[in-house]
């Protein structure tokens, strides 16, 4: 009897460590993905209907996926949406012309799963989500009405539904729908925010009829916190694929540091959380309301990482954050994660009809694990996680070559497209991945399609580049030239980091790749090592020894068909095996460079859909990236 309580206290403490162990964002996941819809179906994590509701999760989901490189995330995605649709692409349950602009947010899990497979099902719902937006109704601005049954109204709720669906459409399939998507917020600011306060009224009726409407102004009576926290959400979620370069991105980011006043100013200062309704702190009824925290958490904390918003808000962020783990995240009888505080839903008019009143807010049910705030509490949770972690990488900027390697092909639609190891590129063949990590620290991303001159790497702290091509793989291939190796050694001599992954002989150009590397006494053997047969991923095993320079967290790698390396002068191995280099750094003037014989970090092995999970590439990659940024620091 001694021996068998002994061993279940040790299971016991065992099961506690563990469960200490998991992530808020790793235990909300959970919820999400086993916890959701639960009924007779037997199919968790998926609702009886095509709803707004799974799209808003499944943004979590693949916030997990990029976070982990754990492939459960994407496939709990890819079953979502598998649900829908038929062999053929032929979605179950949906009518275009609802005109439900609700309708169209589950269309970003349909597009990551396009653009991660290529499977042609997931086009044609992407392409059919899209004729919605081509003939959706609309105010006589040109705003998207709310919905069909919701004549002339456009409501904060919207902004998210439709808009980073059509931003990443926009930015997937080159259409020019930018300055349409710039004025859908603008509108919607213009026409729903209090000047006093800055907050945002949670509808505006162009015709000025509704009951619930202000007969000057066509607003609605309140400022409900989730309609602020969706819009904020559909910004951040907007402005990923809104380009850089274009005049009216500055409008978007502008609307978003006002928005992030507000909310700052109405932030619960002793729970540091938001009420239901935001300007009515402590009235009768109004309580703390879940989903609208961890959206404007996620907002504001993704707003500073990525430039968008001053390094301020990562302390109403921060504070947001404290703030939900004492309020919302609780544990069950069972030990389970729970999600708290979430209000079920509230809107405008309808059949019961909804005046938008005060009364009409605090009627509504609050719930339990309710999708519409898991799934923000994910991303907030994966937002403040990477901060405690450090974002190193703020302020610095990573440059891949899209010149040296620039291949072209015809993709699945008959189009022309670039691709084979491109930030953008979300197939197996990209680097999307890796891409993400980096952005994860901080790090702005950049692809240079242009030869490299000292006037475009200034603003570069890591140029990467990847596979120069053949002319087996281009027609009109750029080589790099004397000029070219000039003016990078120099740019490295001033305190550069320059990345050179390479190939085996037969899939890249090495011959000129090596006297670039031969700068800094490393150059290309031109041989294959760890060749790969019919996956058999064990051939491709490499144990990362302990006390790695580099790989301070990841201890077995997966490689295939590796061009091993010569070292000269001050170069030193990082990686060998059984005689042969395969990973030298060398040190040049001020700067760095690193080689490999292989791309290596693209998404086949980095995104845990291929590779058995004994294979650490995607911790590799992370610890790669630190180590590349702390560099450029130095």
């Amino acid at each position: 009897m001694k021996t068998i309580l002994l061993s279940l206290l040790f299971f016991t403490a065992t099961v506690g460590v563990a469960a200490q162990a998991a992530t808020d964002s790793e235990r909300l996941a959970e919820i999400a993905m086993k916890r959701l819809w639960l009924d007779d179906r037997n199919l968790p994590g998926i609702p009886r209907s095509w709803t707004y509701d799974q799209g808003v999760v499944h943004k979590g989901i693949e916030a997990m996926w990029y976070a982990t490189g754990d492939a459960r995330y994407f496939d709990h995605i890819r079953k979502g949406m598998d649900h829908w649709i038929d062999d053929k692409g032929n979605h179950k349950d949906y009518d275009l012309e609802e005109y439900n602009i609700d309708h169209i947010t589950p269309g970003t899990s349909m597009l990551t799963l396009w653009r991660a497979t290529g499977d042609l099902r997931y086009y044609k719902m992407v392409e059919l989500l899209r004729s919605q937006l081509k003939t959706h109704p609309r105010t006589k601005e040109g705003g998207f009405w709310h919905k069909k049954i919701y004549p002339w109204q456009m409501w904060l709720d919207g902004l998210y539904m439709g808009q980073p669906f059509y931003a990443e459409y926009s930015a997937t399939f080159g259409e020019e729908n930018w300055d349409d998507i710039a004025n859908q917020f603008v509108w919607m600011e213009k026409h729903a925010r209090d000047a006093k306060t800055g907050l945002l009224y949670h509808g505006w009726d162009e015709s000025k009829e509704q009951r619930w409407a202000n007969k000057e102004t066509g607003q609605s009576p309140h400022f409900w916190g989730r309609a602020m926290g969706w819009y904020a959400m559909g910004l951040v979620d907007t402005l990923e694929n809104f380009p850089k370069d274009h005049p009216r991105r500055g409008e978007l980011i502008a609307i978003l540091n006002r928005l992030a006043a507000a909310v700052e100013l109405v932030q619960d200062k002793r729970s540091g959380v938001w009420w239901d309704i935001l300007d009515f702190p402590g009235r009768e009824k109004n309580y703390l309301e879940s989903s609208a925290s961890a959206m404007f958490v996620y907002a504001l904390a993704r707003g500073v990482r990525e430039g968008y918003l001053p390094d301020k808000y990562m302390k109403v962020a921060t504070t947001g954050w404290a703030g939900i783990q004492r309020e919302f995240i609780k544990t069950n009888e069972k030990g389970e994660a729970t999600w708290e505080g979430t209000v079920s839903v509230s809107g405008l008019g309808g059949n019961p009809y909804r005046d938008g009143s005060y009364e009409y807010y605090m009627s509504e049910k609050v719930r339990t694990n309710d999708p519409k705030g898991l799934g923000p509490a994910i991303r907030a949770a994966v937002e403040i996680e990477n901060y405690k972690r450090g974002w190193p990488g703020r302020g610095k900027t990573i440059v891949l070559d899209d010149h040296f390697n620039h291949e072209v092909r015809k993709n699945k639609l008959g189009k022309d497209e670039v691709w084979h190891y491109k930030f953008d590129e979300k197939l197996d063949s990209g680097y999307s991945i890796w891409g993400n990590i980096f952005r994860s620290l901080g790090a702005e991303i950049k692809q240079l399609s242009a030869a490299p001159t000292a006037e475009n790497l200034t603003g570069a702290d890591v140029y990467i580049i990847v596979d120069p091509d053949t002319d087996k793989e281009t027609a009109s291939p750029n080589y790099i030239e004397p000029q070219h190796m000039a003016v990078i050694a120099d740019w490295v001599k001033k305190g550069g980091v320059l990345v050179m992954f390479g190939n085996d002989a037969g899939n890249a150009e090495l011959d000129r790749f090596s006297e670039l590397g031969a700068n800094f006494g490393i150059v290309f053997n031109k041989d294959k090592k760890y060749p790969v047969l019919n996956n058999d991923y064990q051939m491709g095993k490499v144990a990362i020894p302990a006390g790695n320079p580099i790989f301070k967290t990841a201890k077995q790698i997966f490689l295939k068909e590796v061009s091993s390396i010569s070292i000269s002068r001050e170069a030193k191995p990082i990686l060998a095996v059984n005689g042969a280099n395969l990973m030298a750094v060398a040190k040049h003037g001020k700067g760095t460079v690193l080689v490999l014989g292989d791309p290596w970090l693209y998404n086949e092995y980095t995104d845990g859909r291929r590779l058995p999970a004994e294979f650490e590439n995607f911790k590799a990659a992370q610890d790669l990236s630190r180590w590349l940024i702390a560099q450029a620091g130095k």
